[in-house]
């Protein structure tokens, strides 16, 4: 299977694909980083990684793209700006008529580390590792890219909504499909997202009184 991940960034946006085979083994393909320039209009800087996953897609024809999703944090402007480029990535894995999952940064860590709350150092070493590559993929927005897509593989859905016990992914018809339970990440994160629409806070100390 040939899996194709992003790491949403408007400065610099992972773009990562990887060939994996029926017993786990996967083998780089490609990896880059899409860069888009700080002095221009947030519309053409998205137009700029969009070219780029195009690109991307069009050379090396994954059979499905895996992104990672994006959260809310303290720094309203970065999700913002990251949502805008996840949305642009989106439209171009539509456009490609390809199928698409979203997975969560904590169920990327688990899947090639082990550890849902690994440092970034340790997610290069680990991707080095599984690709047998001489050296860690550098930036770290590569490695991201490519831990995205082996996580994909090794594990088949990504969720895009929460509060049921299913993963849920996009099928090629466009349709969301129910596939197993929750990972121990997803279940995590499912309940974070409840209990942020229960407070209608993501931070406690954001909250607004």
């Amino acid at each position: 299977m040939r899996v194709m991940g992003i790491d949403p960034g408007l400065t610099r946006c992972g773009l990562g694909v990887v060939d994996v085979d029926a017993s786990r083994r996967a083998r780089l393909v490609h990896v880059d980083v899409a860069r888009s320039d700080k002095d221009l209009a947030t519309h053409f800087r998205l137009r700029t990684i969009a070219d780029a996953i195009d690109e991307v897609i069009r050379i090396y024809k994954p059979e499905v793209v895996a992104i990672e999703r994006v959260f809310a944090q303290e720094n309203l402007q970065s999700v913002t700006t990251t949502m805008q480029v996840m949305g642009a990535a989106m439209t171009c894995v539509g456009r490609a008529g390809l199928p698409m999952a979203v997975h969560t940064p904590s169920e990327v860590k688990s899947a090639v580390s082990g550890n849902g709350k690994a440092g970034k150092t340790q997610v290069q070493a680990m991707v080095q590792r599984i690709l047998g590559l001489d050296t860690p993929p550098k930036p770290a927005d590569a490695a991201d890219a490519l831990a995205i897509a082996i996580c994909h593989a090794w594990r088949g859905t990504g969720l895009l909504g929460a509060g049921d016990d299913s993963s849920v992914t996009v099928s090629l018809s466009g349709r969301l499909t129910s596939k197993g339970r929750m990972t121990p990440a997803q279940k995590a994160w499912a309940e974070a997202q409840a209990a942020q629409r229960r407070t209608g806070a993501v931070d406690p100390r954001l909250r607004r009184s």
